[in-house]
């Protein structure tokens, strides 16, 4: 399960969404809502957002997600369910709400949309949301026994935007050559025949690394930001596991290629030596300075 939060200043385009036919749309639930018409609908939650002129956003959409392999234990009443416990624990009480339906796609999913002008005029809070949604629904996922996806690979590549999609490529080729690399040479060699590039990121002035970014189609991205896996001590660690597997005679033969090929530490080579060369630029420009000494006024011998 996951929640998808958007917020809006009309209450026509998102209502006449959630109900158009094309989606197949059902109403499940409803507050405070005359639900004669997609019209009446609209008005209702208008004659509410009155109550508080300060707020500008006061349309709440929020899209529920399912995986498609909960579709047979989802109906209607499940779905009421779910959505008001997210509701509860994400303070959207005492106002208006939609609940809705959608049948167009593979995966089951509703469509919240609520008003965040409640019913005494009160702004429901929208801090930290997504942060607490993401809680929220893991919770609610354990709770009704939905199906937990593992990481990304439910994700949709094909509809992803950049940069989200070259990160997902990143990640997917890092997911797939990691298992066959025993140093950081293999893994920037595997890399870059896919034209990913691999830069590390140091501790200050030292040649401790602190971290890796990951290029591709002119975006960058932190080990860390691909996925929490992909960080520079997790990619090291799985790197020691896979050359723990070794036979002694595959872990000799292992060593003895990174001696033959060290790319990393050409790389990490040049980085100290660019960082050394700073220093010294630094140490040498310091030497310049001139001293604050007061200069030496001229006079006239009598």
């Amino acid at each position: 399960m996951m929640a998808k939060i958007v917020k809006g200043r009309s209450f026509s385009g998102v209502v006449n969404y959630v109900l158009d036919p094309e989606k197949q749309a059902e109403l499940l639930d409803s507050q405070g809502l005359r639900t004669k018409s997609g019209q009446s609908i609209i008005e209702s939650f208008r004659l509410q957002t009155q109550l508080n002129q300060h707020i500008q956003k006061p349309v709440g959409h929020i899209s529920l997600d399912f995986s498609p392999k909960d579709k047979e234990k989802l109906n209607g009443k499940i779905m009421v369910q779910i959505a008001g416990a997210y509701m509860k624990g994400m303070g959207i009480e005492n106002t208006q709400y939609l609940l809705v339906r959608h049948y167009d796609k593979e995966h089951p999913h509703v469509h919240l949309v609520f008003n965040r002008v409640d019913n005494d005029g009160k702004t429901i809070s929208d801090r930290n949301d997504r942060y607490r949604s993401e809680k929220i629904c893991k919770d609610l996922t354990r709770r009704f026994h939905l199906y937990f996806a593992a990481g990304k690979e439910q994700v949709k590549t094909h509809r992803l935007r950049e940069p989200d999609k070259t990160r997902y490529c990143i990640y997917g080729t890092l997911k797939t050559a990691l298992p066959d690399c025993k140093s950081w040479d293999d893994v920037i060699e595997r890399l870059k025949q896919e034209e990913i590039t691999v830069e590390f990121k140091l501790k200050g002035k030292t040649a401790e690394v602190q971290g890796v970014i990951f290029g591709k189609n002119g975006y960058s991205f932190s080990g860390s930001k691909v996925d929490r896996r992909f960080s520079f001590s997790k990619i090291t660690e799985q790197l020691e596991r896979n050359r723990e597997k070794l036979t002694p005679t595959q872990d000799n033969r292992c060593l003895s290629e990174r001696k033959e090929s060290p790319v990393l530490g050409n790389y990490l080579g040049s980085l100290v030596r660019a960082v050394e060369r700073q220093n010294e630029r630094e140490r040498q420009q310091e030497r310049r300075l001139p001293t604050n000494r007061p200069k030496r006024r001229k006079g006239r011998r009598i």
